[in-house]
């Protein structure tokens, strides 16, 4: 029986996809969520509802034989090769219906080997994603893939449902504002009691693409040859948040060994190495300190936090300030959550005190955790594995009976009881 197997949780981001079962502490597979086909004519199809390119009701046992695309990892390596690269999902949304079921295909049957009719799936979509989209979701999940049940969880909601867990707030209502910045794109997302307030979300252009990106062209602006891997490679293994940038500007001056070689490779077994330095620091600095990297975008993220907050009803912002959530990959540099606490609380306290008020007699707190780059994931982990996760999905027989329209709303998971 279905409720019997663990049910299985993906998440698809704009970079990365991460793939595994319930009660997990972690996925099973971390893939980038790439497709690459053969034929050069595989144009983007964003109009409606997919038109399946597979039979309906497919099964492990139909195998992957004979498929004319590859995702992931493999889709990667054969960059350049004769095949076309597309990203299913841009900014956090499915950009592309047929790709995005091809790609759910072979995360089902050539990675995590389920057969789908014998499993519940927990999915997780951005903030603000139209119900078409929801709907787009289940025609694929429950007509092609004739899944036995599905659930689609808000990331945000998931993460802090991760964070609250981990930090044993579990008895506590799910109040809190979630800082979401992966590849693509960084949400600020107010959740009060479980539930997002959609007027209050702000988006900024600003994630992990424009800080590698900002990496590159530092490095190559020095003359360095570098590609974009190597890039990406040198923001996640040596870059991190300062508390001041003048005065880390002078530490690197004084102190010369804070410059660091690294070694790139140049491809067909030869490497070399180069030097690192400013962009150290200076690369995640832009979220404090937009104006470095973009003149459209000026407004640094303490600055932004503070206002979604600003903008919730008032009876819920002292839970907003107290509990400020951070989750996905581009949130992991070291000081980050520090210095984005300092600089929300420096805030904080200046309207205080223009109002008269006092200064420190607000709490401001950001929660940093581990299994924070795959919080949505972690927190849909979770709530799958708990004893109500079955009753709040949506079935294969309730989707014949009602049709995609059920699945505009579920019922709220924000806890153990439920």
């Amino acid at each position: 029986m279905a409720h019997q197997n663990p049910a299985v949780v993906m998440d698809n981001g704009t970079g990365y996809s991460k793939l595994g079962f319930a009660g997990n502490d972690s996925p099973s597979f971390v893939i980038p969520t790439t497709i690459a086909t053969k034929s050069k004519n595989d144009a983007p199809n964003t109009q409606g509802p997919p038109v399946p390119s597979k039979p309906r009701g497919l099964s492990a046992k139909d195998g992957q034989t004979d498929l004319d695309y590859l995702i992931g990892d493999e889709a990667e390596a054969v960059r350049g090769l004769g095949y076309d690269l597309y990203n299913p999902v841009r900014h956090g949304q499915v950009d592309n219906w047929d790709h995005m079921e091809r790609f759910w295909q072979s995360s089902m049957f050539q990675y995590l080997r389920v057969e789908p009719e014998d499993h519940y799936f927990l999915l997780t979509e951005p903030p603000l994603n139209p119900p078409e989209a929801r709907e787009n979701t289940a025609e694929i999940m429950f007509e092609t893939f004739n899944c036995a049940g599905l659930y689609i969880g808000v990331q945000a909601v998931l993460a802090l449902a991760a964070s609250f867990t981990l930090n044993n707030l579990a008895d506590q209502p799910l109040t809190g504002t979630v800082i979401d910045s992966g590849d693509g794109v960084t949400h600020v997302i107010p959740v009060a009691e479980g539930y997002v307030i959609g007027s209050s979300i702000k988006s900024i252009p600003i994630a992990g693409r424009e800080i590698t990106s900002f990496v590159h062209n530092m490095l190559r602006e020095r003359g360095e040859q570098i590609t974009t891997k190597n890039a990406a490679k040198i923001k996640e293994e040596l870059c991190y948040v300062c508390p001041d940038i003048r005065k880390e500007f002078m530490r690197f001056d004084r102190e010369p060994e804070r410059f660091q070689k690294y070694t790139v490779d140049r491809g067909r077994g030869l490497t070399a190495e180069i030097d690192v330095g400013y962009e150290r620091f200076l690369a995640p600095e832009i979220f404090f300190n937009p104006e470095i990297c973009s003149s459209d975008f000026l407004t640094p993220l303490p600055n932004i936090v503070d206002g979604v907050i600003q903008s919730a009803p008032i009876d819920v912002r002292r839970g907003l300030y107290k509990n400020i959530v951070l989750s996905g990959g581009s949130t992991l540099y070291q000081n980050f959550g520090r210095r984005l606490q300092r600089s929300v609380k420096d805030l904080v306290n200046q309207r205080l005190v223009s109002k008269g008020g006092t200064a420190d007699s607000l709490e401001v707190r950001v929660i940093s955790y581990n299994r924070q780059r795959y919080a949505p994931w972690y927190g849909g982990s979770f709530l799958a594995s708990t004893p109500g996760f079955t009753r709040s999905c949506h079935t294969k027989a309730e989707y014949d009976e009602i049709g995609p329209s059920i699945v505009r709303r579920f019922d709220l998971l924000t806890g153990p009881g439920m």
